[in-house]
């Protein structure tokens, strides 16, 4: 089904209705963001410090939200209350392609999230994360690696 909501209108209208999609964009679009933030104000919770950041980055529920990743990937997925950042002056994360992080997760320190990785909710890593795995909990284990539960690779 496709979009009434193309070009020009469809921007109209994600920077009308969506104060995430406006932090994220008025910190595309460097100094123009600025003034555009008088117009049409950006999610006031939502702190952006990442100084590369891949295409199709969803920020959903943007509140309470802290991003400071040395860079993140393509096509990642962000939460509400998620905080990643600095450990010290110098180490922060690495988020790779494809990676979500559900509500309330930390990602702290010079850890690396790796390809198609989930954290859950309220996890908290300080350890990098292998390709395709899911963590939980705190600290945060793998709990499934390439889709199957970790407890059944390991009977195998």
């Amino acid at each position: 089904m496709e979009s009434k909501y193309t070009g020009i209108s469809g921007l109209i209208y994600l920077l009308t209705f969506y104060k995430e999609y406006r932090n994220l964009f008025y910190y595309r679009v460097g100094t123009v963001g600025h003034l555009l933030n008088i117009i049409c104000r950006k999610e006031s919770t939502l702190h952006i410090y990442t100084r590369q950041i891949g295409p199709g980055l969803f920020i959903q529920h943007g509140f309470s939200t802290i991003i400071s990743a040395e860079s993140i990937g393509s096509n990642c997925w962000i939460n509400q209350q998620v905080t990643i950042g600095f450990s010290n002056k110098y180490e922060r994360p690495i988020l790779k392609d494809d990676v979500t992080i559900y509500a309330g997760a930390k990602v702290i320190g010079q850890v690396t999230i790796e390809n198609n990785s989930v954290v859950g909710a309220n996890a908290v890593v300080v350890k990098d994360v292998p390709d395709h795995c899911v963590v939980v909990g705190i600290p945060a284990q793998i709990i499934k690696r390439n889709g199957v539960n970790v407890e059944k690779q390991e009977q195998q």
